[in-house]
């Protein structure tokens, strides 16, 4: 009996500190369950970007382009050559056709049942403000150079042709071609068969370079052109109707440039 009765009171005495240990066991794994999420809610969260539907404020580089551009625009207008009407001059054998953004014009004619067609580049302009350091280096060289000098041509603004000759089905007689004010310079000529076979065009022979030929078949094809229509009068209204198209298609670009930068 007296057994029995230490017996239960060393149970009795135990049972809290089971109890106290049991909870500080439970506590424990409560706290290192909940520590994780604790450090979740403690980690800084990124901000939420508001949403607005304004418009972006331009960049300031770019409303400094857009003023320079306006300046450009301006002063290109108070030039009469974007605005002018060229003239077509009487007994003109081709027909033009000219739109805007394109940097070429186009000529047409019929002649004795061939159909000659022009292609007119934008010009090559010489605006007389390149800088000639070659001729101050020979002028301070030898003075025998001068001679050789002085039989040369000034520079002069150019305008590329390409001319294409055609007899219905028939093969196809091509000119390059340097227009300048009152002459035309043939730098190639070309003629072939279409096949339809791109690969086989691209590698046919078109003859050899126009200034080793005889210098008698040089005249003869420089005659050929002008019969067709290729002559001073024709290159002298090109010459000036291409570079004022190259002011009309400048401005247009630039008008272009400056409604892209507006938006």
């Amino acid at each position: 009996m007296a057994l029995f009765a230490a017996a239960r009171r060393a149970a009795v005495s135990a049972a809290p500190l089971l109890l106290r240990a049991s909870a500080s066991s439970g506590a424990n794994r409560g706290a290192a369950l909940l520590r994780p999420l604790a450090a979740v809610a403690a980690r800084p969260q990124p901000r939420a970007m508001p949403f607005s539907s304004a418009p972006a404020t331009r960049p300031s580089s770019d409303a400094e382009l857009l003023s320079v551009i306006e300046s450009e625009i301006k002063y290109a207008e108070d030039c009469d050559d974007h605005d002018r009407v060229e003239e077509i001059p009487e007994n003109f054998p081709f027909k033009i056709t000219d739109e805007k953004g394109t940097n070429a014009v186009t000529l047409k004619r019929s002649y004795h049942g061939e159909q000659i067609e022009i292609v007119a580049h934008m010009p090559s302009l010489v605006t007389g403000d390149e800088p000639d350091h070659d001729r101050d280096d020979e002028e301070k060289g030898e003075e025998g150079d001068s001679d050789d000098d002085a039989g040369e041509k000034p520079l002069q603004s150019s305008v590329p042709l390409t001319v294409t000759i055609t007899k219905g089905d028939g093969p196809v007689l091509e000119f390059t071609c340097t227009a300048y004010p009152d002459e035309v310079l043939i730098d190639s000529l070309s003629v072939s068969q279409p096949s339809g076979d791109d690969e086989a065009d691209l590698i046919a022979y078109e003859g050899p370079d126009f200034n080793d030929l005889d210098e008698n078949l040089q005249r003869a094809f420089h005659k050929y052109l002008e019969l067709r229509g290729i002559s001073p009068l024709t290159t002298n209204f090109l010459h000036e109707y291409m570079i004022n198209k190259d002011s009309r298609e400048y401005l247009l670009w630039l008008r272009k440039m400056k409604d892209y930068f507006k938006q």
